[in-house]
């Protein structure tokens, strides 16, 4: 049996991330016109990448109703002016639903059966909230295998301060700050809007152009977050200031064999190294990327060590704590989402795990003293997920 093909990650975008709700910037746009706006942006950008050579279009979302189902890689791939010959299809991860179109694609790429593939998700949380619609088997509750608080993401989040007392409401508070901070810093030095599709949005003051994620709160301070209602249960210790707020937004991806990305004349902005999915309690969920990432390093031959630059998935400020706690690294650590995360970015369930992908592809580009990174995020109804990615930059003469 032939060694297995080499895959990259040659591109990213995304739309800006919007407000869910009916003040939101995506508040009168479609769920697919999301997804095909960024990848009609993604195509543009790759010009030298015939249509007709895209083998499969995995798109995700959790929520798969309306304007957000039928089988959206298809219908998003035909919407996009992808030839007819271009088949697609719909995942659904829960939050994990990008991260598991990229990693879909990329065991067909390993195997040979796919050239080049795009992977991407969208999620409309204002038209479609988190298990809209959905009817939880009673089987759940009646014989116990979950706790009545386990789908409430909140909740489960709140458990992970009971089970860890030194994950402090102070520290939470603190990252989210922090992601704040971060993520408009990065704004002002231009790191994220070149991956940023623009969007045409419309109001009922008009027409507009969506070109910023619409959630940013640079001002928060340490008072402010200490005077925020808990929500999940009285005195307790997650907020809207160390949670992801309810967000709109499509991100995307193409990934190809190194081979096929050489002979058609793309980029190869990360390697892509190994991947784990893993399972926990639902209560806990947060927990979940300690052992996805503790299989995807395994996979890989490699420890928490060789990882420089970590871009873990901010659902709540809690849950990454856990997983820096788990292996031993500082709150402050400057590997971990140098340029923020989703508490200030958003979190559009199925659409995270790429953005995730795009951050560190651009900062690999900036860092060849790394060699590795890490994609990783926790996943409703207790699961996390992890993909490890090599640096094509690595110049292993100015590795600290």
């Amino acid at each position: 049996m032939a060694e297995r093909n080499d895959v990259v990650f040659v591109d990213g975008v995304r739309t800006p991330f919007g407000r869910a709700g009916e003040k939101g910037q995506y508040w009168g746009t479609r769920a697919d016109d999301l997804i095909v706006k960024a990848m009609i942006g993604l195509l543009e950008r790759n010009p030298s990448l015939p249509k007709d050579r895209v083998d499969d279009v995995a798109i995700a979302a959790t929520t798969q109703t309306g304007d957000q189902g039928l089988t959206l890689g298809r219908t998003a791939a035909i919407l996009a002016g992808l030839p007819l010959s271009v088949p697609g299809y719909a995942i659904d991860r829960m939050c994990a639903g990008a991260m598991t179109a990229a990693t879909a694609v990329a065991g067909g790429i390993a195997f040979g059966a796919y050239d080049v593939a795009i992977a991407g998700g969208v999620e409309h949380m204002g038209r479609h909230p988190m298990g809209f619609d959905a009817d939880p088997n009673p089987r759940f509750l009646a014989e116990k295998l979950v706790s009545p608080d386990a789908l409430n993401m909140g909740n489960t989040a709140e458990r992970l301060h009971d089970r860890f007392p030194a994950l402090t409401k102070e520290r939470a508070d603190r990252y989210g700050m922090r992601s704040q901070q971060k993520v408009a810093a990065a704004y002002e030095a231009g790191k994220i809007q070149p991956d940023l599709v623009p969007v045409a949005i419309r109001s009922a003051e008009g027409w507009g152009l969506a070109t910023r994620d619409e959630g940013m709160r640079p001002e928060t301070t340490m008072e402010g977050l200490a005077s925020l209602k808990t929500p999940f249960r009285p005195h307790g210790r997650v907020t809207a200031g160390n949670s992801s707020p309810l967000t709109d937004g499509a991100t995307v991806s193409l990934l190809a064999s190194a081979d096929a990305a050489k002979e058609l004349g793309l980029s190869s902005k990360m390697r892509m190294v190994s991947f784990g999915f893993a399972g926990v309690a639902p209560e806990v969920m947060g927990i979940g990327p300690i052992p996805s990432t503790e299989k995807a390093l395994k996979k890989a031959g490699l420890t928490i060590d060789d990882i420089g630059l970590f871009e873990l998935n901010e659902a709540f400020s809690v849950q990454v704590l856990s997983l820096l706690d788990h292996f031993g690294i500082d709150d402050e650590d400057p590997r971990v989402n140098p340029w923020g995360g989703a508490i200030a970015i958003g979190h559009p369930l199925a659409s995270s795990g790429v953005r995730l992908m795009i951050q560190l592809a651009a900062q690999f580009a900036e860092r060849p003293d790394v060699r590795y990174g890490l994609t990783a995020m926790c996943v409703g109804l207790g699961q996390g997920g992890s993909v490890i990615w090599e640096n094509p930059h690595f110049d292993g003469k100015k590795k600290k």
